[in-house]
């Protein structure tokens, strides 16, 4: 570094160059002297004037000979020469105002700091990147990340153990079993975010799984019926796109992406942010987990909180369920610490958090770029924190079991959860950003029928299932009378919802035909028909990714079941 503290981008400490920027709300990586200086070069030895002064010297004007500056002593200024007699005397050029030099060599200055900027934070981004771990699921998820659509993250604990100081914790023999399972699901307008626990113990099917090997070539592992939901992962080389497809199959939610992680990330993370605050209704001293703690409040960090989330007999009925229920509590404390003020505005907080979640995660190939990671994360912040809610699959005890170590998913009270979470209901009471049906919407239903005979319609599939056209076309004629139908194959686009279009003409049609397929008044569209092959006008009925068969209806759920729940807001004590 220079006598005037200016140095190379690569020598400056992150933690001490993030700057809130007012316009954007986000921290920026900027780089600022180590001490005041002046915007305008000293001058050279031997030199009068500042080498600003030099460089803009009019043309023509006389430059001092070197040498001629006393140190130390301001020079004088010449008195003008005499006039030669009968020659008018020159005006002399005006010299550049200091003000005007000083600008100038600020905004040089300033150039060079923001290409060094740049660099340093390109440098930074890239070094952040290098401690992301990625792992290619294929199929299994979603094509890049989306900022103006819901999305799904399938968070994941392992059992592995990896790292100094994890002896003592999880099966020594683990290949990475899936411990503890989250599908965190975020709405479109960013009012709520639902977090559903798994049940690593869940009896399940996990279907077959196409992985990806580290040579790029692809081999399916087959599945297995009426097993525990944790060995989805690591069990006979299954990767995390096979637990999201043991997700989809089990709830039909597809999770778009994943995060995993190991016992580390826990200590690395409550470390970074300064411990996490919890909350004891009783004493524990547990023998397994070694945790030891008073009833009351604590902050905790590395080893004590990697305790306190692994602790499972001094809690409840010493069973997972119970356990997930306090790491619920935990997630919760530590989203209100992250999204503090006190971690926002403490830029070596940021920067440690950065470093410890990068190096902690392991994520799909999709999403591996910091970038992505920190445009998702902006999405989430977005979320008020009492508008977050902890539920858990609705489960029964096996009953295939005399001695109960397993749960089912429970038949009666599960679907209306996975549906709520499909169709985007918050399970809080949010402010709707705009109701889903608006009463010009809700208006397309309220009029006449016409008969079901009188319906005149072609059907395209625009993303269910292939052969669901046929199915629906089979349905309408034979079951419902709907004989003016025909299919028409694939649409040219993919559709997440399922439409209607009609002419005005035809509203009476379309009003019979939503009864029917069990539409609601915001997949009515009105304003346009086609002509069917005879050319007369048909309505065009467009099956979306949301088509859940023929004869099943389509109305979506406008209000979430009552579950028992949390929100992340909440401190609850856990007993």
């Amino acid at each position: 570094m220079d006598a005037q503290g200016r140095g190379r981008a690569d020598d400056i400490d992150p933690a001490d160059q993030w700057v809130l920027n007012p316009n954007t709300g986000e921290y920026e990586l900027r780089l600022t002297p180590s001490a005041p200086q002046s915007g305008v070069p000293r001058p050279r030895r031997g030199s009068g004037a500042p080498a600003g002064a030099r460089a803009h010297t009019a043309p023509g004007r006389d430059r001092a000979a070197p040498g001629t500056a006393v140190p130390g002593q301001r020079r004088r200024r010449a008195e003008p020469p005499e006039p030669v007699p009968g020659r008018r005397r020159s005006r002399p050029k005006p010299k550049k105002s200091r003000a005007k030099k000083i600008v100038l060599w600020t905004g040089g200055t300033m150039a060079f700091v923001l290409v060094a900027v740049s660099a340093a934070a390109y440098a930074y981004l890239k070094h952040l990147e290098g401690n992301v771990n990625t792992t290619d699921i294929g199929s299994a998820g979603a094509k890049g990340f989306s900022k103006d659509e819901a999305f799904n993250i399938l968070i994941i604990g392992t059992d592995k153990r990896t790292g100094a100081g994890n002896e003592g914790y999880g099966d020594k023999n683990s290949v990475g079993h899936a411990d503890t399972n989250i599908l965190l699901h975020v709405s479109k307008d960013r009012t709520n975010a639902t977090a559903m626990s798994i049940p690593r113990d869940l009896i399940v099917n996990v279907p077959d799984c196409p992985t990806v090997q580290p040579d790029g070539s692809k081999k399916v592992i087959r599945g297995t019926q009426n097993v525990r939901f944790n060995t989805s992962l690591g069990q006979d080389g299954r990767d995390p796109g096979c637990t999201m497809r043991t997700v989809k199959e089990v709830t039909g939610i597809a999770p778009d992406h994943f995060m995993m992680a190991d016992f580390n990330a826990v200590k690395t993370l409550t470390s970074a942010v300064g411990g996490v605050d919890v909350c004891l209704a009783k004493d524990v001293n547990d023998p397994d987990s070694h945790l030891k703690l008073s009833a009351g409040k604590h902050t905790i960090e590395g080893e004590q909180a990697l305790a306190f989330v692994r602790t499972r007999h001094s809690f409840g009925n010493q069973g997972d369920l119970d356990r997930i229920k306090v790491q619920q509590q935990f997630l919760g404390s530590l989203m209100r610490k992250m999204s503090s003020s006190d971690t926002l505005t403490n830029p070596a907080k940021l920067v440690n958090l950065a470093e410890a979640a990068t190096k902690a995660l392991t994520v799909d190939s999709q999403i591996g770029h910091v970038s992505t990671l920190k445009d998702m994360a902006l999405e989430l912040k977005k979320v008020p924190t009492k508008n977050i809610t902890f539920t858990t699959v609705p489960v029964i005890d096996n009953p295939a079991e005399k001695v109960h170590a397993t749960v089912v998913v429970n038949p009666t009270t599960s679907q209306p959860v996975f549906d709520a979470i499909k169709n985007d209901v918050s399970f809080t009471a949010v402010k709707q950003k705009e109701k889903k049906e608006k009463a010009a919407v809700a208006a397309r239903l309220k009029g006449t029928r016409s008969a079901a005979s009188d319906i005149r319609v072609d059907i395209y599939n625009g993303g269910a299932d292939a052969g669901s056209a046929q199915e629906t076309l089979n349905w309408l004629q034979n079951d419902e009378g709907v004989l003016k139908s025909s299919q028409l194959g694939n649409a040219d686009e993919t559709l997440s919802k399922t439409t209607l279009e009609y002419s005005p003409d035809q509203a009476d049609q379309a009003r019979k035909l939503a009864d029917l397929m069990g539409l609601s008044g915001s997949a009515m569209k009105p304003g346009k028909s086609e002509k069917n092959s005879q050319g007369l006008p048909a309505i065009v009925l467009t099956l979306g990714k949301d088509f859940k068969g023929a004869g099943v209806s389509m109305t979506t759920p406008t209000k979430a079941p009552d579950v028992e729940k949390s929100t992340a807001d909440k401190t609850v004590c856990a007993s």
